[in-house]
């Protein structure tokens, strides 16, 4: 996990209310999307059929959210069958974590490092899911995959590719996750800048995707606090919009549907030459 400082600033406490919506538009020039996203709350499985206890205290016990789940994927260009890659990928994960999760009833400490791996298992699962539709040949079609999981005040974090997800905090905006791309290697080990390996033919060529070859999954996870924005994206919005302005757009006082509205129409507005989705949390 990475962010554009050199260090994160501690979290917070007394996290309220979490507003939470998603967004995704063909582009401009694409005669397909191949973006598929997940905005999904996890809550306890109680269904009360008769009770003499007051209904509002009652609803306020069961009724509360407990964790969210948000994910992203988009199916890899060039290839057919991106977008049935990236829905599969993402009913997939859906699935696998509704059976395999508990933690709508909250994570100890001592769990947080069998719930990530069991994240890692779920991009797994996706992975041999569309081998075993599509075979695994080179050019099968594959997807990139960044999922998140908040469990409030921490966000658990995997990643697959170059969709991203960031946070703004205080005005400033992190990156969470690094793109699983030739560039971004190019440019860690030093052999290229950042705009060299932009301009590069390979740099947005994926060194990880669900569903081809060999998946690497990257996981993370960060503490939240009362005012933060979490952002998850896949490359239409980041090809057209810089850092900064995804910063300026993010600190506005918008919902989170209003947010993704912005976003979205920032990347029409900067060539939408690509499928651009988005999910974004904001913290009250």
């Amino acid at each position: 996990m990475t962010t554009s400082e050199d260090e994160t600033p501690p979290a917070g406490e007394g996290m309220g209310r979490i507003d939470v919506a998603g967004l995704t538009h063909t582009g401009l020039i694409p005669t397909e999307n191949q973006d598929h996203f997940l905005v999904a709350t996890m809550r306890k499985s109680v269904e009360v059929g008769a009770s003499n206890l007051d209904p509002a205290r009652l609803a306020g016990r069961l009724g509360v959210a407990q964790a969210y789940l948000m994910v992203v994927a988009d199916g890899v260009g060039g290839r057919a069958g991106g977008a049935a890659a990236s829905s599969r990928a993402v009913e997939t994960t859906l699935e696998y974590i509704a059976r395999a999760s508990g933690c709508f009833q909250g994570i100890n400490v001592d769990e947080e490092a069998a719930f990530i791996e069991k994240m890692e298992e779920a991009v797994h699962d996706a992975h041999e899911s569309l081998r075993r539709e599509y075979g695994d040949s080179e050019w099968a079609p594959a997807t990139t995959l960044t999922m998140v999981i908040l469990v409030p005040p921490r966000a658990y974090l995997v990643h697959v590719g170059d969709t991203r997800a960031y946070y703004l905090r205080r005005g400033r905006l992190f990156q969470l996750t690094r793109d699983q791309t030739f560039g971004q290697y190019l440019v860690d080990t030093g052999a290229m800048t950042e705009d060299q390996a932009m301009a590069s033919p390979m740099g947005r060529t994926l060194a990880s995707a669900v569903g081809s070859g060999e998946v690497n999954p990257s996981v993370g996870l960060i503490d939240l606090e009362a005012g933060d924005t979490l952002l998850l994206c896949s490359d239409g919005l980041t090809k057209h919009v810089p850092n900064d302005e995804i910063a300026r757009l993010l600190q506005a006082p918008r919902s989170a549907s209003q947010e993704c509205d912005d976003l979205v129409s920032a990347a029409l507005a900067g060539g939408g030459t690509d499928n651009v989705t988005v999910v974004v949390a904001r913290m009250a």
